[in-house]
């Protein structure tokens, strides 16, 4: 008896915590995709992240990852520093800030680069057919559960997708599903604005390898490799050189890892 109430307690508290997750206030809504990055939602777990779109027929997913940067490990101190310190001290102790700031300016500041900029590990392109007429369009961030959400309808079908990272598995999960089996159709694919490998590994991976951009008159050297696996229930998974195709699957989820070596 005691056994069964402690079961029961338990379940009240579930319901009412998914409950309050439901109704949370700390949600972005949205009626319709986005058409720049900026209007993309954000997820990550500190190291992993993406900007999901939400768009219906051509769903784009930008992919990051925080040691992907361009140029290469290099020295952009300035070597005239060491020696303007001392008199960079004694304009301080002086009070002719100014006149120090100038200095440091002149002699402080790399001439050669600022440092490498933040790049983009690359996008993950979900083609979907047939999803152009749509109704009842509807994507969200929940900012207490940490998940991207889009859902929509197409024919009396409900279509749904969710999309969060993980920080224990060091992994971002894609999940697509729709109220009728059978439903599921896209071709996965992955692109950079600068040049890349991109292949098929087996029946149901996709791996993205490249270098990152020159900046600063510095090449860049920083090697990345984004990799992603699906998993369906029902359907088939058929890969071509450089693409998956999803075909009548009931749902499927997609694990995007790996972005750097």
């Amino acid at each position: 008896m005691k056994d069964i109430f402690l079961v029961c307690i338990f379940s009240l508290v579930t319901v009412l915590d998914l409950s309050a997750q439901e109704n949370t206030l700390l949600k972005l809504c949205y009626n319709k995709p986005a058409n720049q990055r900026v209007e993309a939602l954000p997820i990550g777990n500190g190291r992993l992240g993406a900007m999901v779109f939400g768009n219906l027929s051509q769903e784009k997913i930008q992919l990051n990852e925080n040691t992907v940067w361009a140029d290469q490990p290099n020295r952009n101190d300035n070597p005239e520093a060491k020696e303007a310190l001392p008199q960079v001290k004694k304009l301080i102790f002086k009070g002719r800030y100014k006149e120090a700031q100038d200095l440091v300016n002149q002699k402080f500041i790399s001439k050669i680069s600022q440092g490498m900029p933040y790049q983009t590990v690359g996008n993950l392109y979900l083609s979907l057919p047939g999803q152009e007429n749509f109704i009842n369009y509807y994507r969200e961030l929940n900012i207490e559960t940490a998940v991207t959400s889009i859902r929509y309808e197409v024919e009396r079908v409900t279509f749904k997708r969710e999309v969060f990272a993980t920080f224990p598995d060091q992994i971002i999960i894609l999940r697509i599903t729709a109220n009728k089996p059978g439903e599921i159709n896209f071709t996965a694919s992955m692109n950079r604005p600068t040049p890349v490998e991109v292949s098929t590994h087996g029946n149901d991976q996709l791996i993205m390898s490249g270098v990152t951009g020159d900046c600063d008159a510095v090449k860049g050297a920083i090697q990345f490799r984004a990799q992603f696996k699906i998993e369906t229930e029902g359907g088939s998974i058929s890969p071509t050189d450089s693409s998956l195709r999803v075909k009548d699957a009931n749902s499927a989820t997609l694990y995007i890892n790996r972005l750097k070596f």
